[in-house]
């Protein structure tokens, strides 16, 4: 027979206690304890069928062989399956594969358009260019270039003016396998128009960066009650609205970035960190050392912020704000991004959205703070 050891005893005395802190919780108007600030937001277990994201896997050193399973493929699926229009700007481009579907989609009598930058057409050195376009050419798809010292940085296609694909990835084999990257699938008739309004203003009337006609800020979208707001530089002082979004950041500010030298949004970090929210980033190695960056500022004012640990290039452009408010797209935060180039970002309102990103945050993170101390390198401030 077991002795009694007084457990029952103990165990009544804990319900007791529960049930205590319960109705002391209820008389202070139902409140339970948050959870703390800083933890990550878990996805939905339901899965949201207007998006998928993509995010690059660098392995170093980069080998064909191991080229395979990127995010290009994912975009062929996208092409493959336009069946009426599928339009494409497009910064950086040399993949074949990607190139080859784009031809596959015009004969199948989709109707294909493009609109690059001018140094990437005029790239006569690299061979891998030229045949993409050649290519894309053959195919009989029209190509319109910039034409013009500021640069055309979109990553963005538009099929079937129903679905928009965009992000920070350019469509070449650096930015697929050796680069961090990241590439958003968004499903939207209405967030595909405002994207061919975009498009159109280059591609048809020849318009870009400066010398484009004002429009007013477009209206954000909601998608299965998810908000969305699309902006395009330089007519929407993209910059200004960044900065106001960061200042709304009430728990955690996490950012990735290629080049950040904007110092009105840098300003912002500051002042909410000052303000006691958490701030942490990752700057892009190359070029963060120059007195241009803002990573010296940030870390001299004691910010958690590191350099990346990629033997190649962070190339991500994003801010994850509370766990639930993600910024990404191909702007940089930089002055020309915001007033010479073309561009977009979008800020979205959704945690189960923000999740992903946070993950990708958290991962570059952690790999950024397991690398040792390395001697510093000549920067560059980068022209985008």
């Amino acid at each position: 027979m077991r002795r009694n050891d007084g457990r029952p005893i103990v165990v009544l005395a804990i319900v007791i206690v529960v049930v205590i802190v319960l109705l002391w919780l209820l008389a202070r108007g139902g409140a339970l304890p948050s959870p703390r600030s800083d933890a990550p937001v878990s996805p939905s277990p339901v899965a949201a069928t207007w998006y998928d994201i993509y995010f690059t896997a660098p392995v170093f050193p980069d080998r064909p062989e191991t080229r395979r399973g990127g995010i290009d493929e994912r975009f062929v699926q996208f092409v493959d399956g336009a069946t009426h229009t599928l339009d494409v700007a497009v910064y950086d481009f040399d993949l074949d594969n990607v190139a080859r579907a784009f031809a596959r989609a015009q004969a199948r009598g989709v109707s294909v358009r493009m609109v690059t930058d001018s140094d990437t057409v005029n790239n006569r050195r690299d061979e891998a260019i030229q045949h993409a376009l050649q290519v894309v050419r053959a195919g009989g798809i029209p190509i319109v270039p910039d034409e013009r010292s500021a640069i055309m940085h979109h990553k963005f296609a538009v099929r079937d003016a129903r679905e928009v694909w965009t992000g920070s990835w350019n469509m070449t084999t650096g930015d697929t396998y050796r680069l961090n990257n990241n590439a958003v699938w968004m499903r939207s008739p209405e967030l595909a128009r405002v994207f061919s309004t975009e498009f159109d203003a280059m591609f048809v009337d020849r318009q870009f960066g400066g010398g484009r006609v004002k429009r007013p800020p477009v209206e954000p979208v909601v998608i299965e009650g998810a908000r969305v707001q699309p902006m395009f530089a330089p007519e929407n002082t993209v910059a200004d609205r960044v900065a106001a979004r960061i200042r709304e950041a009430t728990t955690t500010i996490h950012f990735l970035a290629f080049s950040f030298t904007h110092d009105g949004i840098g300003q912002a970090v500051l002042e909410r960190r000052r303000g006691g929210v958490g701030v942490s980033g990752v700057f892009e190695r190359t070029g963060s050392e120059t007195r241009f960056s803002e990573f010296g500022v940030m870390k001299q004012a004691g910010l958690d912020v590191y350099q990346d640990g990629n033997p190649y290039v962070m190339h991500h452009k994003l801010f994850v704000l509370d766990g639930r408010t993600t910024l990404f797209g191909s702007f940089n935060f930089s002055d020309s991004a915001d007033r010479d180039n073309d561009e977009n970002c979008l800020i979205v309102d959704d945690p189960q959205f923000a999740s992903r990103f946070e993950d990708e945050f958290q991962r570059i993170r952690a790999t950024a703070r397991a690398q040792p101390p390395r001697p510093a390198t000549p920067g560059r401030e980068f022209p985008r």
